[in-house]
């Protein structure tokens, strides 16, 4: 397995991490999320809401701070008062001093991302209590002007075989010094992983979801949720394969339409 597949430096965040980045958002218990953090993962998207996740992050903050990227914030659609709030209440919550990245979630069509909000964003990251800035979008147009000219320093996006339309509405609008790109909902909502009759062949596996996101040389990391330890495993066992082929990615894009429908 080639280190250049499995990992990188994240543009902006200039942390180098391993590619699968670490979700709680299908039922993890504390076991699965220790067993992770003690293995590879160091990209950790951890929303509050994440409870069983919070206290082993927090213990391998206390171990080893530098070697974890966690990312975490508000909902702006849903959000009310300072986003510095919400970071000092992360700060006490892990026992540390900065945040990764201060990401808003969902940003979508009728969220506004005012020029007040980044201004209290661009703040925290001066002072140091947040190393970047990012979203979580799914509007993809929305995504590509901002990316043409916006001082976010990372997307999360919805990437996968089903729905690659970031290849066209926002990867192109990257300037040179990109941000870094965080792909989620890999398997479509595990619509990937079940046969379809509209494709005469199997359906793709978690690991083949995971190859599909990562083979793209815009996406940096790609998070998984695995609920259970043994789900963990494979999808790291997933990565050895590395790279798609030309044969896969050609199989695998068929697949996507067809499920796409």
């Amino acid at each position: 397995m080639a280190e250049a597949f499995t990992h990188c430096t994240l543009p902006r965040v200039g942390k180098r991490v391993y590619r699968l980045g670490l979700s709680a958002s299908y039922g993890m218990d504390e076991r699965t999320a220790r067993e992770a953090l003690d293995g590879p993962f160091q990209y950790v998207f951890w929303p509050r809401t994440a409870r069983a996740l919070t206290a082993p992050l927090r213990e391998a903050c206390r171990r080893d701070r530098e070697r974890y990227v966690i990312a975490s914030g508000p909902t702006l659609g849903f959000f009310q008062g300072s986003p510095r709030k919400r970071v000092e209440e992360a700060l006490r919550a892990l026992g540390t001093d900065y945040l990764d990245v201060l990401q808003l979630f969902w940003v979508g069509v009728g969220a506004s991302l005012a020029p007040r909000m980044l201004d209290a964003l661009l703040k925290l990251r001066e002072e140091g209590k947040v190393r970047a800035i990012g979203i979580s979008i799914h509007d993809r147009p929305r995504a590509g002007k901002l990316a043409a000219g916006s001082p976010l320093d990372l997307y999360m996006l919805r990437y996968n075989a089903a729905h690659p339309g970031a290849e066209v509405d926002v990867f192109p609008h990257f300037p040179a010094a990109r941000p870094a790109v965080v792909a989620y909902t890999a398997t479509s909502w595990t619509k990937l992983l079940r046969r379809t009759r509209r494709f005469d062949g199997p359906p793709m596996t978690a690991g083949d979801c995971y190859r599909f996101c990562l083979s793209s040389p815009f996406v940096d990391v790609v998070l998984t949720a695995p609920g259970k330890a043994d789900r963990l495993r494979e999808n790291l066992a997933a990565l050895e394969k590395g790279p798609l082929s030309a044969e896969e990615a050609e199989r695998f894009r068929a697949f996507g339409r067809a499920v796409h429908g």
